[in-house]
């Protein structure tokens, strides 16, 4: 498995990265104001933001929790709340984490602009705060991510290429994106747009509240009956969680061929509807790396340490410049390279995938 951290150079976006200036040159916000040096007998808050999407249990939280565990020579341990997509929720497991002294804290937020607050108070408890995979704003000590604008451009990309010679103007498709409390929601259809613009005709797009697959399926059944099952030349989704509740209204439509379907996070349904052809890709995007990388920062700002041999560059958020980042690439996972991505990494063996409901599709493409 890939470790190395990859740092991305863009422009434009709403999040700008600075990966390409030195340490030196960027600063170490991480270690400027960071707490006294601590042993290996360290406490670590994670925030998980929902346990809807099947990432958060099986990877994220689990891969911490061995690399804390690995960091610290079994010394550290792990405080575990997840908000269950609710915002208020969020910020009383903050003050949770705050009254039991944890010693670092590492933030998935539901609300980015919400938790602020809670992030401020933390710091001047003494706890610093890493955001992982959604920039949170206010006082935060490091971040680590994937690159979310290119997210969107490889499910656009991917879009237009299985919509072959539909790909034109006058073809109406549906953007389903996520949640507006999730910034990268926003970077997720910007980058969209970037390569979908022009290209075919938005005929509706929606900002699905709370990332819920039923939500999207509702939505979706709005824009059959708005612009007909017939003329959908394609479907732009956020995630694979809500690309299932569109083809499940697609399917209830009646529509005997599916227009192409994008998604997100490579999840096992996911993947497995990408073998059936329901679902056309997802990202593939490396958990482990990113989960393993944000433990080694939350143990680095915990004992006081410099981030200059972990961070790959900087980014700015809404409240704070040139925090110290690392930003993971990504993957657009089809039919093709499921071999070499989900079950290559360890996510997903074979038979996991090719259930006896899924063995024909799995034969017909040859993934065996």
């Amino acid at each position: 498995m890939r470790r190395a951290a990859v740092a991305f150079c863009a422009t434009g976006m709403a999040v700008s990265l600075a990966a390409c200036g030195s340490a030196k040159e960027s600063g170490d916000k991480g270690s400027d104001k960071a707490s006294p040096k601590k042993g290996d007998a360290i406490t670590v808050g994670l925030l998980l933001p929902e346990n809807q999407t099947a990432r958060y249990e099986k990877f994220d939280k689990p891969i911490i929790e061995k690399q804390i565990s690995t960091l610290t020579n079994g010394k550290g341990k792990v405080e575990y709340l997840n908000a269950k997509q609710e915002a208020t929720l969020q910020s009383q497991q903050i003050d949770t984490m705050i009254t039991k002294k944890v010693d670092v804290l590492i933030l998935d937020a539901v609300d980015y602009k919400a938790v602020a607050g809670g992030v401020k108070k933390a710091k001047d408890a003494g706890i610093p705060v890493v955001a992982y995979d959604r920039l949170a704003e206010g006082p935060i000590a490091a971040y680590t991510s994937f690159d979310n604008t290119e997210v969107g451009k490889t499910q656009g990309e991917a879009l237009l290429k299985a919509m072959g010679d539909k790909a034109k103007p006058s073809s109406k498709i549906v953007m389903m994106n996520g949640a507006i409390t999730d910034p990268n929601a926003k970077q997720f259809k910007d980058g969209a747009l970037s390569v979908l613009k022009g290209k075919v005709a938005i005929a509706k797009s929606y900002d699905t509240k709370e990332w819920k697959p039923e939500n999207a399926n509702q939505n979706m059944e709005g824009a059959i009956s708005a612009i007909g099952k017939d003329k959908i030349a394609g479907v732009y989704s956020a995630n694979d969680g809500m690309a299932g509740g569109i083809i499940t209204a697609l399917k209830g439509a009646g529509l005997s061929k599916l227009p192409p379907v994008t998604g997100q996070d490579a999840e096992l349904a996911g993947v497995q509807r990408i073998v059936t052809g329901d679902q056309n890709m997802s990202v593939f995007k490396s958990y482990p790396q990113e989960a393993e990388t944000v433990a080694k920062m939350a143990v680095a700002v915990a004992k006081g340490e410099s981030l200059d041999s972990i961070k790959t560059g900087t980014v700015d958020s809404g409240t704070e410049k040139g925090v110290p980042s690392v930003i993971v690439p990504v993957v657009s996972l089809t039919q093709d390279n499921i071999n070499d991505t989900v079950i290559k990494q360890g996510y997903y063996t074979l038979d996991e995938i090719c259930t006896p409901k899924y063995k024909a599709a799995c034969d017909k493409i040859g993934l065996k």
